[in-house]
Parts: structure tokens; C-alpha cells; sequence
């Protein structure tokens, strides 16, 4: 067999080999052959990517399957606008509690010199007339609310925002099915939107030197319940109203998250608050930051009372958002956590080009 008809027995593909019978007998065969072959060849190197790519994550948990498929469509498609989604600084460091607290009504966070205190509050039943103590927010569903509801009214400009024609197409966003009944999401999502409905706030913000501020506030100005004539589940109204100073506060100090990385994460809470908070710090980092076991304890270990289990579970949570960003410049030791400066294109979400254009500017 000639060394042509070798390279011609290697083209299997119907359609390229429909191509390559129309070209025989052509006065450029032989270099068409190649030229097709070379094609079939980079076919069978996809393939067998793929197929080894199939056979890690059938090795993987259904989580961690989520959180690879995501890393791969963010590596090869950087942050466009429709994929930001906004949350307000100060929830990005001082995160709500990750479990019930039950009984408790008020909680504070500190990271820094920022500061987020807690308090939760009571909301008038429509049926009973009666104002009813509503427990503090918690947990992933609460955060992916906050989520949603600041990147409205940031992408709407407006402190009002249309809960119903939205919270359903997020909640299928995030990978939650919407169901009803005593067990379904709807009314798990409902449960966090009252009670981040009903409490009030305290952000905290300090210069460091002489300079402080304390915003008191309510995140929402405005929630109305009612129950629907011929029903008796309560339902909330079509739009919800942030308080204007929250509002105008978060305007200022909005931070941008990739609704990709989100939707990888959130099952969790503390995967979330990471992924909030390592987008914050990354942005800005100008030296290499060094956390130690004791600071990411009064950070994130708010429901481990031990160290010791506080750090297998953080190790855990970084690890599952290290899988999504593998190359953001984080560590884990026995002194604790050092962050270094990352370069944009390894941040949670790169700057915004014409930003970079004016560092450049400035710096020439």
C-alpha cells in the first residue's frame, strides 16, 4: 500500500470522506488529502478529549461535576455583562449566618473595619392582623436572594423591583427546581425574602484613622403580603422596595459576581460568602495578605465553635472554589491563609478594560 492510500485509510469521517472522493482524480489530490487528513486528525484529538474529560467527571460527585463544567466555560468565556450579577461590598465581608440561629435575634460580622449587625423584626400577618417575630435570614437561599435582588435594582437603576416576573426564572437560573407545597423551594425562597423583609441592618464603615460611618437601615423599605380571595396561602405582592439609603449605598459600593461561578455554588453558604468575599479582596490586593487561622475563624466560622472543625470544613469550601477558578493565588498552611496580588486575568471577574487603559495612562 502506497504511502497516499495509508493517509487515505486513516480519513473515516462520512462527510470528509465525501470530500475526498470528490476531489479524486484532481490535479492538487495528494495535497487535499493531507488537508483532510489533518482535519480527521484534529477531530480524533477533540474526541479523545472529551472522552477523558467524560471519564474524570464520571468519577466526580454531582457537585463537583457542576462546579468542573463551570470552571471549563469560564476559562473559555470571560465575564460578558449578561453574566454579572451584583451584590453590595458589605455583604461581600460580613456575610448573614450560615444556619438557623432559632431563637436569636440579632447577630454581628465583623471583618476589618467593616462591620454588619443584624436584627431581626416582625411582619403583619394579613390573615391573623397580628405582627409576627420573623427569625434572621440564613443560609444560600438568603445570600442568592440578596444577589438577585441588588443586581436588579443596580442593572435597573430603580430601588424598586418586580419579584414576580423574576425570582421563578432566577431560581431555575441557579439550577433550583420551582415547586410548591410545605416541602417545595418557592416556599423556602419566601421564608428568607420575609425575613430579610422584616430585619434591619447596621453597615459599618471606618477609614481607619478618624473617619467612621454607620448606615442604620432596613434593606427593604416596603413588602406587602395579602392572602388571595379563595386561597389560603399568603403571597407577596409584584414588587418589593429597597430603603433608599440601602439603595444608594449599594449603587456606591456594588461588587460584581460571576452568576456562573454562583450557580456552581450555590448549594452553600459558605462557598458563596468565599467566592463574594475573594472576588472583593483579589480586586484590590496590592502586596501579598496573610490571614491567620484565628482571623478566617471570626470570618467564616460563625457556626463552628472549634477551630479544628472549622478548618477541615473551610479547607473543603476554598477547595470547591479553587475547582471553579483553579489559578486565583490562594493558600492554606498552618499559619492560616495568604492571599497574593492575582493577575486580572485569574480574578473572579477581571477589571473592566478601560480601567486598566487608565492605570496605564497614568503610570506612563
Amino acid at each position: 500500500m502506497s504511502g497516499l492510500e495509508q493517509k487515505i485509510d486513516q480519513i473515516r469521517d462520512t462527510d470528509l470522506r465525501a470530500e475526498l472522493e470528490q476531489a479524486r482524480g484532481g490535479f492538487l489530490f495528494a495535497q487535499i488529502v493531507e488537508h483532510i487528513l489533518f482535519r480527521q486528525r484534529e477531530r480524533d484529538e477533540q474526541a479523545a478529549a472529551e472522552a477523558t474529560q467524560k471519564n474524570r467527571r464520571d468519577g466526580m460527585g454531582r457537585d463537583q461535576r457542576r462546579r468542573d463544567a463551570v470552571r471549563e466555560v469560564i476559562e473559555n468565556e470571560p465575564a460578558a455583562p449578561e453574566n454579572l450579577q451584583h451584590i453590595h461590598s458589605v455583604l461581600a465581608l460580613c456575610g448573614l449566618p450560615y444556619r438557623d440561629p432559632g431563637p436569636v435575634r440579632e447577630v454581628v460580622r465583623e471583618y476589618g473595619r467593616n462591620s454588619l449587625s443584624l436584627s431581626a423584626g416582625r411582619l403583619k400577618n394579613p390573615v391573623t392582623g397580628e405582627m409576627e417575630a420573623q427569625g434572621l435570614p440564613f443560609g444560600p437561599k438568603a445570600r442568592l436572594l440578596l444577589l438577585h435582588l441588588c443586581t436588579e435594582a443596580v442593572r435597573q437603576r430603580s430601588p424598586v423591583i418586580a419579584v414576580a416576573d423574576s425570582l421563578s426564572g432566577f431560581m431555575r437560573e441557579m439550577g433550583f427546581a420551582v415547586t410548591g407545597g410545605e416541602r417545595g423551594t418557592i416556599g423556602a425562597f419566601k421564608e428568607q425574602l420575609n425575613r430579610l423583609a422584616a430585619c434591619s441592618m447596621q453597615i459599618g464603615l471606618w477609614d481607619g484613622r478618624e473617619s467612621a460611618s454607620t448606615l442604620t437601615v432596613p434593606p427593604f423599605r416596603r413588602l406587602d403580603l395579602w392572602r388571595p380571595q379563595g386561597a389560603g396561602e399568603v403571597v407577596w405582592q409584584r414588587e418589593v422596595q429597597f430603603h433608599q439609603d440601602f439603595y444608594e449605598s449599594l449603587i456606591k459600593h456594588a461588587l460584581p459576581v460571576d452568576i456562573r461561578a454562583a450557580r456552581a455554588l450555590s448549594g452553600s453558604a459558605r462557598k458563596l460568602d468565599l467566592l463574594f468575599w475573594v472576588g472583593y479582596r483579589l480586586r484590590a490586593l496590592q502586596r501579598p495578605l496573610r490571614l491567620t487561622w484565628d482571623n478566617l475563624h471570626k470570618q467564616f466560622g460563625a457556626d463552628n465553635a472549634s477551630q479544628r472543625s472549622f478548618r477541615q470544613a473551610f479547607k473543603a469550601d476554598l477547595a470547591g472554589v479553587l475547582e471553579v477558578f483553579p489559578r486565583l493565588p490562594i493558600s492554606l498552611d498552618e499559619r492560616g491563609m495568604l492571599l497574593n496580588p492575582a493577575d486580572p486575568s485569574a480574578l473572579i471577574v477581571p477589571p473592566k478594560a478601560i480601567g486598566i487603559a487608565r492605570k496605564k495612562r497614568s503610570a506612563a
